[in-house]
């Protein structure tokens, strides 16, 4: 039960963290143009 007292803080932390950058995305607007880059691939066909 004591590895709680280290392992909760730590997840908690750790979603934060992922939180934060999920959040730090989509305000930047890295998510704007999702079809551009699949627009300028070469087509083979």
């Amino acid at each position: 039960m004591t590895i709680l007292v280290l392992l909760l803080p730590l997840s908690l932390l750790f979603v934060a963290a992922i939180g934060g950058f999920l959040a730090w995305a989509v305000l930047t607007g890295q998510y704007d143009d999702t079809d551009g880059i699949a627009d300028r691939l070469p087509d083979d066909d």
